[in-house]
């Protein structure tokens, strides 16, 4: 049975206990905070995640590449098969070699904004990367609370068949004896029947909830202990909206795509604008001999060298249109992603108002469920007691067994519906990445690490090696099983 409670404490930053226990904690899957990192680590939404945010960090330095100089270099060799019977001169062979360099000087802003807008995307997807973070440890908590809960069910339904095993041979030794009836002996034997399949359906849950554990974690649940407390869940529905408003990771990657959105519109404008560049080109040309035939070829000069420079401007006047529809184009484009980001923020306000709702009720479930399970136990233990003078039957006393039972699963259901509730809540305000988890930071993603390596690379060939990926694979971990350590029999 989970005994552990989620308590809300007046003082200290969100998720404070769980961080004290993840600094402090080697990574291992035996406890929600191995469970934790270890999902931070190998997790493959967390990886493709982050490999897709470099992409997006590679979106710089190709919206600045126009903007700077270019240098093309080209090198022709020719053969001259068949001349003309009237060119005296004309070579036999030649070999051209020409280097052009330009030097954007301005481009009527596209590129500024161009730029602009990569940089802003960038950003949106560190907060979506930290979204992503918060999600897939919202998925780890529910994992990990759902095999405590499921094996705390499977504990209950298990001793309830022992009982009703003890209730069926008990009842039929006061069958053979006279002292209760056939029908008493049929009713138990039902009873047990019943029990036995509802055990089987929740050690059948139970496999489900461990490999679940096993597809988000990467490893198998091992003796999973109960969760540390949470700390620092708001007092009102409102400051929980207003956390969410200002750190909800998802709903600040909606607001950095608005922004990169409008600088596209602005960089769509540019191509009705004229654009200014400098230019300089060299050619070397070596006929290698050829020039004027065989008879006077030393009469002229096989080698010979040109250079240009100069300042290109291009104006353009007509173009069909195109500018403008590109234009209108990325302005609807940017109308879309801003009522995008308004749906993002209903939604947000949505997701924590019912989150805080949940959690508030989910107390409330478990102090009723723990008043239902005290008083079904005094229940049953005061029919058994009138049981044995009479006053109560054998069905009277599988009715109050069952009762209990259902009282003592419903507390472990709410119980796990109040921690993961709450770990919901604090991810809905913002409050359940990574960095508030207290990991060590030399074990933290730094996604400002890939944007600073390549942000100023100019170089054409300058690659990464291929990687391996990152997160480990589940299919040797062995299948799950509904085996848990036997509980006594109350």
């Amino acid at each position: 049975m989970i005994r552990s409670t989620v308590l809300r404490l007046k003082a200290g930053p969100a998720l404070a206990a769980l961080a004290i226990a993840v600094a402090a904690t080697p990574v291992h899957a035996d406890d929600l905070h191995g469970a934790l990192a270890a999902a931070y680590a190998t997790n493959p939404d967390l990886a493709a995640a982050r490999a897709n945010l470099r992409a997006t960090d590679e979106g710089v330095p190709i919206a600045r590449a126009p903007g700077l100089p270019s240098l093309t270099g080209t090198a022709t060799y020719t053969e001259y098969v068949k001349k003309s019977a009237n060119s005296f001169i004309a070579p036999d062979r030649g070999l051209d070699v020409s280097t052009t360099l330009s030097v954007p000087i301005y481009s009527g802003g596209g590129v500024r904004n161009s730029v602009l807008a990569a940089k802003t995307r960038v950003v949106a997807g560190e907060a979506g990367l930290r979204g992503t973070e918060a999600g897939v440890f919202s998925q780890v908590v529910a994992a990990y609370m759902d095999v405590i809960r499921d094996a705390a069910t499977v504990g209950l339904n298990r001793n309830n068949v022992q009982v009703l095993e003890v209730n069926l041979k008990a009842t039929t030794d006061r069958f053979e004896i006279g002292d209760v009836t056939r029908t008493d002996v049929a009713q138990s034997n039902s009873r047990l029947a019943l029990a036995r399949a509802d055990l089987r359906n929740a050690e059948a849950s139970l496999v489900a909830s461990r490999e679940r554990y096993v597809q988000v974690v990467g490893l198998a649940p091992n003796d999973l202990q109960p969760p540390p407390p949470l700390a620092a869940l708001p007092a009102t529905p409102e400051e929980a909206v207003q956390t969410a408003l200002d750190n909800n990771p998802d709903l600040l990657a909606a607001r950095q795509r608005t922004k990169a959105a409008g600088f596209d519109a602005r960089a769509a404008g540019a191509g009705r604008l004229p654009t200014i560049s400098l230019f300089t080109s060299g050619d070397y040309s070596n006929y290698l001999g050829s020039l004027g035939g065989s008879a006077g070829g030393s009469a002229f000069t096989q080698r010979q060298t040109t250079a240009q420079a100069g300042v290109r401007a291009s104006i353009p006047l007509f173009q069909g249109g195109l500018p403008a529809a590109r234009q209108r184009q990325a302005q609807a484009t940017a109308s879309a992603v801003e009522e995008q980001e308004i749906s993002a923020e209903r939604q947000v306000i949505a997701n924590v108002r019912s989150a805080y709702t949940q959690w508030r009720a989910a107390y409330d479930v478990i102090t009723l469920n723990q008043t239902a399970v005290d008083a079904a136990a005094l229940s049953l233990e005061g029919v058994r007691a009138e049981n044995t003078v009479g006053n109560r039957t054998i069905l009277n006393i599988l009715d109050a067994e069952q009762e209990l039972l259902r009282a003592q699963v419903g507390l472990v259901a709410a119980r796990r519906n109040a921690y993961v509730a709450s770990f919901n809540l604090l991810a809905a305000m913002g409050k359940a990445q990574a960095a508030d988890l207290g990991f060590d930071p030399a074990s933290l993603y730094d996604p400002d690490v890939n944007y600073r390596r390549v942000r100023g690379r100019v170089f054409d060939w300058a690659l990464d090696s291929p990687t391996l990926p990152k997160s480990t694979r589940t299919v040797d971990t062995p299948a799950q099983t509904a085996t848990i350590p036997p509980q006594p029999v109350p």
